[in-house]
């Protein structure tokens, strides 16, 4: 039986779930929380944007529950750590072809040396074990079967896309008392409070793609495989989790020092003021890519010297990950820190908070029930705006070898791989084409989900409209 296997990483991911509906269920009781995130949802723009989000959120959660194999009563044998999402993809990630082929080729490459029968050999381009690998001509039907797939997964996609519009019109007109056809005309026109109509098409547009993509995956390497034979489709879905990781847990980290010693200076200033300020401000004064750096090798140092502590490759890669979001997080907590005590500064001035202090209300009573909750917006404003920031700084790092692991499948290893294999003749530009596509589109849904909350929570905005 297959051995559940929890990580750090994984751990930490699940307590943030439970912390997003936690926070969902206060804010629901709450009206001056409740207001913004409406006007949140009803934003075509934001709840599009979402539905590509919870897309990105679904791989990572399934990629976030790990297991140990069944070794078939094998000891002494370290096994590989999977996960749901591995199990789910399987034919992706066990097939391997010998080097380099473009995406849906039938061929690798570069040419090699064949050997034909009666002892001879010719230089050509060899056939793949498993792109292509059911054509009889690919020359010949390459063309058509290619057309053919794309058609069949464009029909599963509408045919799924479909059934689901058909139950969500239906549950919703049962919910409000309508008929089928009543219900159906207020989400085409855009009469409901929540734009269900640009959700259902996002959902449509994403359905299809997703089709059409795993019926070429399934037959092909979509976006060709890497040096060692590895489908960069594969790797592509596979640092999803990476990505959302880096930009999620390091939010954690850097959360609570933000938010306790921005309020602290702002509230009690004097020498607590002087003392924080002087903290950031020399922490901001050391380059942060040397502070990493060091990091990171002091961590490789320890792990290189307490192999026998790690199980396996993927939980040194975990560790390597988790080290890394915290000292992200340390290098990336003073900016919201500066904001919160400059508007702490201020609330500190208004009326009803002199007020509870004239009444002799706690300090931190204080800071609980009025500064907390009207700086609320700050804070949620500048977690979204940097989770995008997050996200390309892992590439960035990950580039100059400072980042995950090199084992570990991320958009920055993808990139740094690619470096070398662009200087190659003919070019191999894929890896490179297939990491910038999957965080484009997560960077580009994030930031414009993040421009609707930052409108949404933003009072000067609300109070102008």
């Amino acid at each position: 039986m297959p051995d559940l296997v929890i990580l750090w990483t994984d751990a930490l991911v699940f307590l943030l779930v439970l912390l997003a509906v936690g926070f969902g269920l206060f804010a629901s009781r709450r009206e001056h929380l409740r207001a913004p995130w409406r006007h949140v949802a009803r934003s075509r723009v934001g709840m599009g944007a979402l539905v590509v989000l919870s897309c990105y959120i679904l791989i990572g959660l399934l990629d976030s529950i790990h297991y140990h194999p069944d070794m078939d009563g094998s000891e002494g044998e370290t096994a590989e750590v999977l996960s749901l999402f591995d199990l789910m993809v399987t034919p992706l990630r066990t097939r391997t072809e010998k080097t380099y082929s473009a995406p849906l080729a039938t061929h690798l490459y570069a040419k090699e040396t064949i050997e034909l029968a009666g002892g001879k050999s010719q230089r050509d381009y060899p056939r793949l074990k498993f792109g292509g690998a059911h054509l009889a001509d690919p020359e010949l039907d390459w063309a058509s079967d290619i057309y053919f797939n794309v058609i069949h997964g464009t029909l599963e996609g509408v045919v799924c896309w479909l059934g689901l519009s058909v139950l969500f019109v239906a549950l919703m007109a049962r919910r409000e008392g309508l008929t089928f056809g009543q219900m159906q005309s207020r989400v085409i026109r855009y009469e409901t409070p929540i734009p269900w109509r640009t959700v259902l098409i996002t959902l449509g547009v994403l359905l299809v793609l997703g089709f059409i993509l795993g019926e070429l995956a399934v037959q092909y390497h979509l976006f060709g495989t890497d040096k060692v034979g590895e489908d960069v489709f594969y790797q592509g879905l596979k640092s999803i989790r990476t990505g959302l990781l880096i930009g999620t847990l390091t939010t954690m980290v850097m959360l609570p020092a933000a938010i306790l010693l921005g309020i602290m200076a702002g509230y009690f200033r004097g020498w607590v003021d002087d003392l924080i300020q002087y903290s950031y401000t020399t922490l901001n004064s050391i380059p942060g890519v040397l502070l990493i750096a060091a990091a990171i090798l002091m961590m490789q140092i320890y792990m290189s010297n307490h192999e026998a502590e790690f199980a396996s490759l993927t939980q040194r890669a975990d560790l390597r990950l988790l080290f890394l979001c915290m000292i992200l997080g340390v290098t990336s907590w003073t900016g919201l820190c500066r904001m919160l005590r400059g508007e702490t500064f201020k609330l500190r001035e208004l009326e009803y908070v002199q007020a509870s202090q004239a009444f002799g209300v706690g300090h931190f009573t204080i800071i609980g029930r009025h500064i907390l909750p009207n700086v609320l917006h700050i804070v949620l404003i500048t977690l979204v705006l940097d989770f995008s920031g997050l996200v390309l700084a892992e590439a960035v790092l990950s580039y100059v070898n400072i980042g995950v692991d090199p084992t570990m499948n991320s958009w920055g290893n993808m990139i740094n791989s690619a470096r070398l294999e662009m200087a190659r003749e003919p070019i191999v530009w894929w890896s490179l084409a297939a990491a910038l596509i999957f965080m484009f589109t997560l960077v580009l849904s994030a930031n414009l989900f993040s421009d609707v909350v930052r409108d949404a929570f933003d009072p000067r905005l609300r109070t102008s409209r």
